[in-house]
């Protein structure tokens, strides 16, 4: 009995000892969790990087430090691109929307709400009523207010954008070092089986990511163009945010289409609403269904097909899942994570009935 006794109290005693080290653990990674976005962000970075690499090493013949030097100039020089593209627009509206302006603005809003109102009449309800009933307007006085916050990160977004290229630089150069880290933690029996998963994740994840960039590309192109057809304001930067938010499914191209129509309604304000701002939102809001058509069963199936190698009906069932256990963020992941979970369960569990099924492409 004594013996048993001694074996239980050192069972207990080795069970709350790895609670602790796995509570200590959790913590340690919660406190760090910037660096793991930088790491993520780097990783993502370099996978898209891959293809570019091998094309200037393997064709061009360059030394690999100048392929990688080469490749972070790219990403560099698109990132200055998207500031220049960005900052002067969030500098006009910042003005625009500043205390000084406020009138202006609240007096331009009226005169949308009271157009509406006018077209809309045989609604029997009168919109400007229910406008003002909302107070939206109230919101906006605490805009410049969040510009100057946005203002005072600055620092540490450089901060970051500068770890981030960092950290990216030594995962192109060195495509083994995440790959060695991960073996380390990994048992010597199982290293052969996880070092073939890994080597299939960055192959399959290097081709979904580089498509998801032809897919925003597609989008950003039909977007801008109707657009600039309609002589928008500000229509490339427009388009490429409404492009940039596909990359959340399902949810990001409804965020994009309300922003592209407020967007196309505001920059006609001082027009007349019947023969002006509503068909111009009409042919605007056209051209991005199609757009959405041409990316729904055009773009999205060719990405899932030919990267993931997943059923679209599969795909559509993890995002849905990933959001309801995450959020965004987990609908954003969901596809990453789903096929690095399926090449890890072909290389463990291949005789596995369900296995074999989800994974008979791969």
């Amino acid at each position: 009995m004594q013996i048993k006794s001694n074996d239980i109290s050192a069972g207990i005693l080795k069970a709350i000892g790895t609670l602790i080290g796995i509570a200590l653990l959790l913590f340690f990674l919660w406190k760090i969790q910037t660096v793991l976005v930088y790491i993520i962000i780097a990783a993502v970075l370099s996978l898209i990087a891959r293809p570019i690499i091998r094309f200037l090493t393997g064709k061009l013949k360059f030394p690999n430090t100048l392929a990688v030097v080469l490749t972070l100039f790219i990403f560099t020089s698109f990132i200055y691109g998207l500031i220049r593209m960005f900052i002067p627009l969030i500098t006009q509206q910042g003005r625009n929307l500043s205390l000084l302006s406020f009138d202006e603005l609240k007096k331009d809003y009226s005169h949308i709400a009271e157009q509406l109102s006018n077209h809309f009449l045989n609604a029997r309800f009168d919109l400007v009523e229910q406008f003002q009933s909302l107070d939206m307007l109230s919101g906006f006085k605490e805009i410049p207010m969040l510009l100057n916050s946005i203002l005072g990160t600055l620092g540490s977004l450089s901060i970051g954008l500068f770890s981030i290229l960092f950290i990216a630089f030594f995962f192109m150069k060195d495509s083994k070092i995440m790959h060695n880290g991960i073996l380390v933690l990994v048992p010597n029996k199982n290293e052969k089986r996880i070092e073939k998963s890994m080597d299939t994740i960055k192959d399959l994840l290097s081709r979904y990511f580089i498509g998801l960039v032809f897919q925003i590309t597609i989008l950003f192109v039909i977007y801008s163009t109707t657009l600039m057809i309609f002589g928008i304001e500000n229509a490339i930067v427009i388009a490429f945010l409404c492009a940039l938010l596909n990359l959340i499914p399902y949810i990001g191209p409804l965020i994009g289409g309300v922003l592209m129509m407020f967007l196309t309604m505001t920059s006609n304000i001082g027009y007349d609403f019947k023969t002006v701002i509503l068909p111009t939102t009409i042919y605007v809001s056209i051209g991005y269904v199609i757009a959405q058509l041409v990316d729904n069963f055009f773009s999205q199936p060719f990405i899932f097909s030919k990267s993931v190698k997943s059923h679209p009906l599969e795909i559509f069932l993890i995002i849905i899942i990933g959001g309801l256990l995450f959020g965004v963020i987990g609908m954003v992941i969901a596809v990453p994570s789903y096929t690095a979970l399926k090449v890890i369960l072909k290389e463990f569990l291949a005789d596995n009935k369900i296995v074999q099924s989800l994974t008979k492409n791969l």
